[in-house]
């Protein structure tokens, strides 16, 4: 069960990594991963927000949850070392 300490904790250590390059792996359905790419923007309440530069003059904003990363819906990774390791759980 998630408590609101957890979550609370989950905030803290994002919040430390705001600004910073992030890497985000989720499930897109019928077996289809997503990764998107792109800087921490800011940590709420409840969601965090992270800008993915898409070209010089578009930028997309995605938001997940919390519960999201606590349940393992979402998967981040903050160095191209650890995005490799969760792409490789995949295949393994």
């Amino acid at each position: 069960m998630i408590v609101k300490s957890d979550i609370a904790s989950c905030r803290a250590e994002l919040e430390a990594h705001l600004g910073q390059r992030i890497m985000l792996k989720s499930n897109g359905g019928r077996r289809r991963t997503v990764i998107h790419q792109g800087f921490l923007e800011n940590c709420s309440s409840n969601v965090f927000t992270v800008c993915c530069p898409v070209s010089p003059s578009y930028s997309e904003h995605v938001s997940f949850s919390y519960v999201d990363l606590l349940t393992k819906v979402v998967e981040i990774a903050f160095t191209d070392e650890e995005l490799e390791q969760l792409l490789q759980q995949d295949d393994g």
